[in-house]
């Protein structure tokens, strides 16, 4: 969930982005504040990997192709299994993921799509078997700043990869 992309201004070849505005020059007294949110759920009680595959999901669902390179390439930095990247958008179907991290992607998807009748009592319970209160009240801010970033990137659209080099994000040996 590094930040501060620029905007779109060097789309690669073939590829035509309309430039727009670079949100870290318009607006850097909010994404200041904003970092501060994303700096505070670190420090909260949910382990990195979990904020990894929550980061990488809600990119996917959102559709968020800055966000899903970036946070693909952070897990993988991080120690992720590539198979179990490929794996996550299946989750439910696949064995490679553990009860507590299926709990947080389950909540992850629920918060992400928020579907029009709010989140049943029946998954918040089950998620509730897996992580206390206080992870599902952290959690659940985690997705809120996961979610925010999406949109942030969505609506400017920065170039994927195009903030690699100022975030160490290379050593992921992706491309």
């Amino acid at each position: 969930m590094n930040i501060a992309a620029p905007a779109a201004r060097n789309a690669p070849k073939g590829k035509a982005v309309a430039p727009r505005a670079d949100y870290a020059e318009q607006s850097p007294e909010l994404l200041k504040k904003f970092v501060e949110l994303l700096g505070a759920t670190r420090e909260g009680s949910i382990e990195e990997p979990i904020r990894d595959l929550v980061a990488i999901r809600a990119a996917q669902i959102n559709g968020c192709t800055f966000c899903l390179d970036m946070h693909v390439k952070q897990a993988k930095i991080h120690g992720e299994r590539e198979l179990r990247l490929y794996h996550l958008a299946a989750w439910r179907d696949s064995t490679l993921f553990v009860p507590r991290e299926r709990a947080a992607l389950a909540w992850t998807e629920i918060l992400t799509k928020l579907p029009e009748q709010g989140v049943a009592d029946e998954i918040y319970e089950r998620v509730r078997t897996q992580l206390s209160e206080k992870e599902i009240s952290d959690l659940t801010f985690v997705v809120i700043a996961v979610n925010s970033w999406n949109r942030l990137n969505i609506a400017f659209k920065p170039v994927p990869g195009s903030v690699d080099a100022k975030f160490g994000l290379s050593k992921a040996a992706l491309s």
